[in-house]
């Protein structure tokens, strides 16, 4: 039914060797994921320079950011934003307020306060949050009870056993990064990924860039290969960080913030019938102008379905939407139908 590509990225590896025109490549675990960067540069005296840059970048935010850093800016806010106001960097203040516009425009789909639960699950060890510990929990995990002061740069907690997580925004915020870093220094062609975050800068080089979808249920198989340039695609599935329970029911990192729990992608709903499950959704990929944004809708679409995830997508200009649904079918938004 797909055909056989190579895995997400698809941009050949080209030798750095040269000292005039030439493609520059480099591959990092940062981020818990990889980094992909490659860049045509007219004159390759700088490519390290600006190799270093990026990956300076992304280890930076990485540092900021990370939930599972104890010196993190993230790590600190955790502690003490729930005990009263703590200020906050404006970048930081910038992506909350960002993540707070999509949990108002998504009805709450996109929520980071989804770590109250979320936290206290292991995927590596494959250990879940029990029953009574997520009940406990539930009511803390609101967007609500974030209150921010973006001007002041002044954050706090309004219910002090609330947690927040970024890991639905902080990869698309950090490929626009990179590639703001590119083009201060004049490339015009690159392409930038991270886990499934990509942003291509320009074309690759008279010719689109190649980027394949993964099939979501066979990692050696994608299940679209699509020709783009000068645009941001994120994609979540259900097959990224994940775990098999004694119920032989998959756990992933996909919190539905109303329940507390993984959005449920192979279990019948209370209403049980078949429409029910055919708007459940493995894998979700957002095309827009950034990460920024496609990083958050690609999160908000999967957790809201495939009916209400296209509707959302349809009413935005400048995004476009793939979508996989539990029985393996692919969906298009309009602008890809055309």
């Amino acid at each position: 039914m797909y055909p056989i590509r190579p895995l997400l990225f698809l941009a050949a590896l080209f030798a750095t060797g040269s000292s005039h025109a030439d493609w520059h490549y480099d591959q990092q675990a940062i981020m818990g994921t990889e980094i992909h960067l490659q860049f045509w540069l007219d004159d390759d005296s700088k490519a390290g320079e600006i190799n270093r840059a990026v990956m300076d970048e992304f280890r930076r935010i990485d540092a900021t950011l990370s939930p599972y850093k104890e010196n993190s800016e993230l790590s600190r806010v955790n502690r003490e934003a729930g005990k009263g106001k703590v200020t906050v960097s404006p970048e930081l203040a910038e992506i909350i307020d960002k993540s707070l516009h999509y949990s108002d425009s998504t009805g709450g789909a996109f929520d980071i306060t989804f770590a109250t639960v979320g936290s206290l699950y292991d995927f590596r060890k494959g250990q879940k949050a029990d029953t009574q510990t997520t009940a406990d929990l539930l009511p803390a995990v609101n967007y609500r009870h974030i209150a921010l002061d973006k001007h002041k740069h002044r954050l706090a907690f309004k219910n002090p056993r609330t947690k927040i997580d970024l890991g639905g925004i902080a990869k698309g915020y950090s490929v626009d990064r990179a590639v703001a870093i590119l083009q201060s220094f004049g490339v015009h062609n690159a392409s930038v990924s991270a886990g499934g975050d990509a942003r291509l800068l320009g074309d690759k080089h008279g010719k689109p860039w190649l980027i394949g979808i993964r099939h979501p249920r066979d990692k050696s198989k994608n299940a679209a290969v699509i020709p783009l340039e000068n645009t941001a695609i994120s994609t979540s599935g259900d097959y990224e960080r994940f775990f098999i329970d004694s119920d032989d029911h998959r756990v992933h990192h996909i919190f539905n913030p109303a329940t507390g729990l993984p959005t449920d992608t192979d279990a019948g709903d209370e209403d049980g019938k078949q429409g029910a499950d055919q708007d459940k959704l493995i894998s979700v990929s957002i095309l827009g102008p950034r990460g920024f944004d496609t990083d958050p809708l690609s999160t908000s679409v999967f957790v809201l379905g495939k009916h209400k995830g296209l509707a959302l997508i349809e009413q935005l200009d400048g995004f476009e939407a793939i979508v996989i649904d539990a029985d393996h079918r692919m969906f298009f938004s309009s602008g890809l139908q055309q």
